[in-house]
């Protein structure tokens, strides 16, 4: 009964934070939000805004909102990702329209990022126990290495972080994130401009040893 209840108090806490950091968040950035916004425009046109559907928690779809970072038309990642585009990337100033997903209550300020739908069928039991939670504008796999991971790693930290979660372990999140966006490691997996398409655990290697808090 007290386990229920602190983990109840627990989650209102995390609710609470998401909304008051979202909105501080969105007030505070606004100025840059708007530069970012006139640059995009300038360098890529219009749409300004990238709209994708995501997997939420309990697999429940919804559209994550990002800057551009990419030309339309044919070719790969790597060759319609812009000079700007990277910028944005390594600074991750594309995800700061996520703030409203978070204010929406499609996602929270800490917890596994959001993947693609298709990635659903692919996962493990296990691994599909990552939308226990609401996904996150940052999260655990992206403080220990982001991009660089495997997929057997960033998932297995995505479920470790789903059965270690807690106000403190989501503090310690946040306050690593900034130091982990400054120093831009990570930012894509070798040889792609972000991270590969997961394909399933099928081609996955055995997980290696991971960081725990």
């Amino acid at each position: 009964m007290g386990h229920r209840y602190d983990r109840r108090l627990g989650e209102w806490a995390k609710a609470t934070m998401d909304k008051i950091g979202a909105g501080l968040g969105l007030v505070l950035a606004l100025p840059l939000l708007v530069a970012v916004a006139a640059a995009v425009r300038v360098s890529l046109g219009r749409p300004i805004l990238l709209r994708q559907r995501r997997l939420g928690r309990g697999n429940v779809p919804f559209e994550i909102l990002k800057f551009r970072t990419m030309r339309e038309g044919e070719g790969s990642d790597s060759e319609r990702l812009t000079s700007f585009g990277r910028f944005l990337r390594a600074t991750s100033l594309d995800e700061l329209p996520q703030l409203w997903n978070v204010l929406r209550g499609d996602m929270s300020l800490i917890g596994p990022r959001p993947l693609l739908p298709q990635y659903l069928e692919r996962y493990t039991p296990e691994q599909a126990r990552r939308h226990e939670v609401k996904p996150g504008l940052t999260g655990w796999a992206q403080v220990c290495g982001r991009n660089a991971l495997s997929w057997d790693d960033r998932l297995a930290l995505d479920v470790w972080y789903v059965d270690h979660w807690s106000v403190a372990l989501d503090l310690r999140i946040m306050a690593r994130t900034l130091p982990a966006v400054a120093s831009r490691r990570g930012i894509a997996a070798p040889g792609s401009a972000t991270m590969p398409e997961f394909r399933g655990a099928a081609e996955s290697r055995p997980p290696s040893t991971r960081e725990t808090a």
